[in-house]
């Protein structure tokens, strides 16, 4: 048994309330045999994933709901569906890169700091931890133990200042995947309100305008939902909800951006 499915069985456990499960999940032998592996590092990335999807779907949708509701040509439409998706997928994506990156440059700073107090002034770090031990609860006597046995090893010591005094925890992501992940999530979801457009563009199908963004709306809703429902594996809430909140949230950024068209539309070409 992996460390994941060990996770993932306590976790079906709790949410079904189930004691006998849960006590299975927490057996000595269950512990032992399972990995120590806290996911490999696609599963790291399912957040992105899922975030640059919806954000693909609903920015892109917003274009082509406003394009309609101006009643501009579907040429227009994949243009500007086209700059919408391409650009801000790369802006996404650069974006998301940039954000782990300062992070973790944040990080390392933080931590070469902590590791040269520790090495320098070690009295005062204990002195840190302690008062930090004492508010959370702990008798001083507890928490001068704690502090003797972290202090032992100057690696364990230092992870224990960074998340006890900063509440920070080293992030093992790479920047570089987050933003192809970003980028590859927010193009592969944010290209379906464009598909049918681009069928039509391509086999000439001869489907009216209000037909083609009837489909557009269907391919985009079905998309959301499905995303929406799929926050689940991230946020470990109800799917359905899930998936219904985010409907509601691309209908009405859609719904908006089509009166705005509408509002709009004796500027248009």
């Amino acid at each position: 048994m992996t460390f994941s499915k060990r996770l993932e069985d306590a976790r079906q456990a709790y949410t079904r309330r189930n004691l006998s499960a849960s006590r299975k999940a927490h057996e000595a032998k269950a512990i032992e045999q399972a990995v120590e592996k806290h996911g490999s590092e696609g599963s790291q990335f399912i957040g992105n994933m899922i975030y640059g999807g919806l954000d693909g779907i609903i920015s892109v949708f917003a274009v082509v709901s406003g394009v309609a509701g101006a009643t501009l040509s579907s040429g227009v439409l994949l243009i500007l569906g086209a700059a919408n998706l391409f650009g801000d997928g790369l802006s996404m994506g650069v974006g998301a890169f940039l954000s782990m990156k300062g992070q973790k440059e944040y990080y390392n700073r933080e931590r070469q700091r902590e590791s040269w107090e520790v090495e320098h002034f070690p009295e005062g770090e204990k002195k840190e931890l302690e008062v930090i031990y004492k508010k959370q609860g702990y008798p001083v006597a507890d928490a001068k133990k704690l502090i003797e046995i972290k202090s032992k090893n100057d690696t364990r010591w230092v992870d224990a200042m960074m998340i006890e005094e900063l509440g920070m925890v080293r992030d093992e992501r790479k920047p570089l995947s987050a933003a192809w992940v970003t980028f590859g999530s927010f193009v592969a979801f944010g290209i379906l309100p464009l598909l049918i457009y681009v069928i039509d563009l391509i086999f000439h199908t001869g489907l009216s305008t209000s037909t083609l963004f009837l489909i557009s709306i269907i391919l985009s809703g079905v998309a959301l939902f499905a995303l929406g429902a799929a926050k689940y594996f991230v946020t470990q809430l109800n799917p359905l909800r899930s998936g219904l909140e985010m409907l509601i949230v691309g209908g009405l950024a859609a719904a908006l951006a089509y009166f705005i068209g509408v509002l709009l539309k004796p500027l248009g070409l």
